[in-house]
C-alpha cells in the first residue's frame, strides 16, 4: 500500500488506514459505468495499452482497462474508496477535477503532501462527496492525460435533481495524438510554431492590402512581428484526433433515443490542449449547468468551451431522424463528431466546416506595451504539482545559469495610458472584427471570440450564466489579487506574473477571508485557468446568483474577475489547463493558510 511519504496528518493516516480494511469490488455496468455504494471499494489499475481510432492504433494509458476511463456515477454525501495500482514503469497520479475534498486526496504531486503513486504501488483514495454534478478525473503526472488517463464523473444529487430527463450520457471530448507527448513538447521548444500550418502567406498578405490598403496592412504585419506572434496563434498543436468518448468521427458514438423525450448531455472537454466549438445543428441545447453546478436554464444554438471545462445541456428531439453532435477545434484542423439517433448505425449529415479566425489587434486590445520577445533566459525549472521526474525534455540541469530577475521589456504594471486609437489598421467605429473599405461595404475578419455564428444563432457567453441558488457569501472582497498571465510564445515559455512555477512568491490568503482575483491575460492564446479545491463565482453581472466555476477560460488580452471564500486550507495548484502551458510554467500555488488566532 503505497501512502504519502511526508505532511501526512494522524487523521489522514488513520482515514487511509481505515480505506485499506473495506473490501468489495465495484461491478462496471455496459457503457462503462461504474457504481459506487458505500462501504465498497473500487479498484483502478492504470497501464500501458493501445487505442484504436477510425481505424489506427496508437500508444496510450488506461485507467480501469479502458479509455475514456470508466464513468464513475456516485450520489452525494457517499464516502468513496478508489484503490489505484499502478503498473507504468513510471510514477503516476489522479487528481479528482472540480471535487471538494481534504488536500492530500487532490492528487497533485508536490502539494498537500502527496507524491506520486511509483510502479507496482497501490494508493487509496478516500472522501465523502459533498457535491452533485458533472466533473472528470485524470492524471496530474507528467503527460499521461495527453496520453489517455481521463474520464468522467457524475454525482447524483442526495435530493431531487432540478433537472429532469429522460436518458443521460457523457459526452467526454478529448484530443489524441500518436505522437510521444514528450516529443510534442521538445518540438514547441524548438520551434513555438511547429504545429501551425495556417500562418498567412503572402497571398493573404495582397488579399489584405487590397481590402485594407497597403500602409495599414504593411503595419499590422509589423505589430504582430514586434510581439513575435502570428494572428493564427489560435492552438498550439495540430495533428489530433478528436474524440468523443474515445470514438473518432468515422467510429461514430451513438446516443439512443425516442422521439419526444428529454435527453441529458454531460459535455466534458477533457482534452490536453483543444478548445472547441460544440453545436447540434437543428437541436437547440438547454444549458442547465456549469461545471457541475446548476445554473438557471439557458437556450443556445452552440457554445465554446476550453480544457477541463463543463456543461449539462438538454435537448429535445421530437423526430426520428439522426443529428449530429459537432465539435470543431478552434483552429479548425479537425473535429469530433458523434451522433443523436432512435437506433445504432444511423449517421447524421457533417455540417458545412467554418472558417478559421485570424487574431486582430482588437483581440490584443490590453496586450500592446507588452514586449513579447523579451523572455528569453528564463529556467524551465522543477514543476512539483507536476511529476516531471519521467518527462524527458524538461531536463533540470540543461538551461542552468540562467538570469530570472530581469525580464526587460516586461512591464506588468498599469496598463494604463495606452492610445490604441491610432493602431494601423483599426477601424473603431465598427464592431470588433469588422473590417471596412473605401465603398463601406464590411467583410468579416472573424477575431478569437468569434466563432462564426450564423445570424440568428445564440453562442453562450458568460453572460449568460446564473446559478440556480443563490450565492452564500455576500460579503465584498477584502482583498484583491492580479493574476497575470504572461508568457513567450518565440520561446514557449508561460508564466503567471512573468515567473514560471516555484521561481515567483505563492498567493496566499487567509482562512474564511473573501477574495476577488483578477486575471489579465497579456497573450495571444486564451487561457483556462483551474484553481484546485474550490470553486470561484464568476463576475459576470449578477449580484447575489454569481454562477460557480472550477476553469474560467480567459480570452486572449482581456481581463476576468472572480471571487472566491477561502475556506478549503492547503496548498493548492492553480494553473493553466493547457497541458503544454502548464508544463512549461504556467503554475503557481494558492496556499489557504490557518487564520491567526487573536490573543
Amino acid at each position: 500500500m503505497h501512502t504519502a511519504r511526508h505532511g501526512l496528518s494522524r487523521r489522514d493516516a488513520l482515514k487511509l488506514a481505515g480505506a485499506a480494511g473495506l473490501a468489495g469490488i465495484i461491478t462496471v455496468y455496459p457503457g462503462r459505468r461504474v457504481f459506487a455504494a458505500a462501504d465498497q471499494s473500487l479498484n483502478l489499475a492504470v497501464e500501458r495499452t493501445r487505442i484504436t481510432i477510425d481505424g489506427e492504433t496508437s500508444g496510450a494509458i488506461s485507467i480501469g482497462g479502458s479509455i475514456p476511463a470508466p464513468t464513475l456515477r456516485w450520489r452525494e454525501g457517499q464516502e468513496v474508496v478508489i484503490h489505484v495500482t499502478n503498473r507504468l514503469d513510471e510514477g503516476t497520479s489522479i487528481h479528482w477535477h472540480g471535487l471538494l475534498l481534504q488536500g492530500i486526496m487532490d492528487g497533485a504531486p508536490g502539494f498537500n503532501g502527496f507524491v506520486p503513486i511509483g510502479p507496482g504501488e497501490t494508493y487509496t483514495y478516500r472522501f465523502k462527496l459533498r457535491q452533485a454534478g458533472t466533473y472528470w478525473y485524470h492524471s496530474h503526472s507528467a503527460s499521461q492525460e495527453q496520453e489517455g488517463m481521463y474520464g468522467a464523473i457524475v454525482i447524483e444529487p442526495a435530493g431531487r435533481d432540478p433537472v429532469r430527463a429522460d436518458r443521460d450520457y457523457v459526452v467526454l471530448l478529448s484530443d489524441h495524438t500518436p505522437e510521444n507527448p514528450e516529443n510534442v513538447l521538445r518540438k514547441l521548444k524548438v520551434s513555438e510554431g511547429y504545429y501551425n500550418n495556417n500562418k498567412r502567406t503572402l497571398v493573404d498578405f495582397f488579399r489584405d492590402a487590397q481590402r485594407d490598403g497597403l500602409g495599414a496592412t504593411i503595419n499590422d504585419r509589423l505589430a504582430w512581428g514586434e510581439m513575435r506572434m502570428d494572428a493564427t496563434d489560435l492552438a498550439d498543436v495540430t495533428g489530433y484526433q478528436f474524440l468523443v468518448n474515445g470514438k473518432g468521427p468515422r467510429d461514430n458514438w451513438t446516443a439512443v433515443y425516442n422521439p419526444g423525450e428529454r435527453v441529458r448531455l454531460r459535455i466534458i472537454n477533457g482534452s490536453a490542449m483543444s478548445i472547441f466549438d460544440v453545436r447540434i445543428p437543428g437541436l437547440p441545447m438547454t444549458v442547465v449547468s456549469a461545471d457541475g453546478q446548476n445554473v438557471v436554464p439557458v437556450k443556445v444554438d452552440e457554445f465554446r468551451f476550453g480544457v477541463g471545462e463543463t456543461y449539462d445541456v438538454i435537448v429535445m428531439p421530437t423526430e426520428d431522424n439522426p443529428f449530429t453532435f459537432f465539435a470543431e477545434s478552434i483552429d479548425r484542423t479537425g473535429y469530433a463528431r458523434g451522433t443523436l439517433a432512435t437506433r445504432e448505425g444511423m449517421e447524421g449529415e457533417i455540417p458545412e466546416r467554418r472558417p478559421r479566425a485570424n487574431l486582430t489587434m482588437a483581440d490584443m486590445a490590453m496586450a500592446p506595451g507588452m514586449d513579447h520577445g523579451s523572455m528569453a533566459g528564463m529556467d524551465h525549472g522543477n514543476m512539483p504539482g507536476m511529476d516531471h521526474s519521467n518527462m524527458p525534455g524538461m531536463e533540470q540541469g540543461s538551461m542552468a545559469g540562467m538570469d530570472h530577475g530581469s525580464m526587460p521589456g516586461m512591464d506588468h504594471g498599469s496598463m494604463e495610458g495606452m492610445d490604441h486609437s491610432n493602431m494601423p489598421g483599426m477601424d473603431h467605429s465598427a464592431m470588433p472584427g469588422m473590417k471596412q473599405d473605401a465603398t463601406g461595404s464590411k467583410e468579416q475578419a472573424m477575431g478569437w471570440g468569434d466563432a462564426g455564428t450564423p445570424p440568428g444563432a445564440k453562442a453562450l457567453s458568460y453572460a449568460d450564466l446564473k446559478a440556480l441558488s443563490k450565492t452564500t457569501d455576500l460579503r465584498e472582497p477584502t482583498q484583491e489579487i492580479e493574476v497575470q498571465l504572461t508568457g513567450m510564445m518565440a520561446r514557449y515559455i508561460w508564466t503567471i506574473n512573468g515567473q514560471k512555477f516555484e521561481e515567483g512568491t505563492p498567493i496566499r490568503v487567509a482562512y474564511g477571508d473573501r477574495v476577488r482575483i483578477r486575471f489579465v491575460n497579456t497573450t495571444m492564446m486564451a487561457h483556462p485557468m483551474h484553481l484546485h479545491g474550490m470553486f470561484v463565482e464568476l463576475e459576470n453581472g449578477q449580484t447575489d446568483r454569481m454562477p460557480k466555476k472550477h476553469v474560467v477560460l480567459v480570452p486572449p488580452g482581456q481581463a476576468t474577475t472572480v471571487q472566491l471564500t477561502a475556506n478549503e486550507p492547503g496548498e493548492w495548484p492553480f494553473h493553466c489547463h493547457l497541458l503544454y502551458h502548464m508544463a512549461s510554467g504556467m503554475m503557481t500555488r494558492f496556499i489557504v493558510e490557518p487564520r491567526t488566532a487573536s490573543l
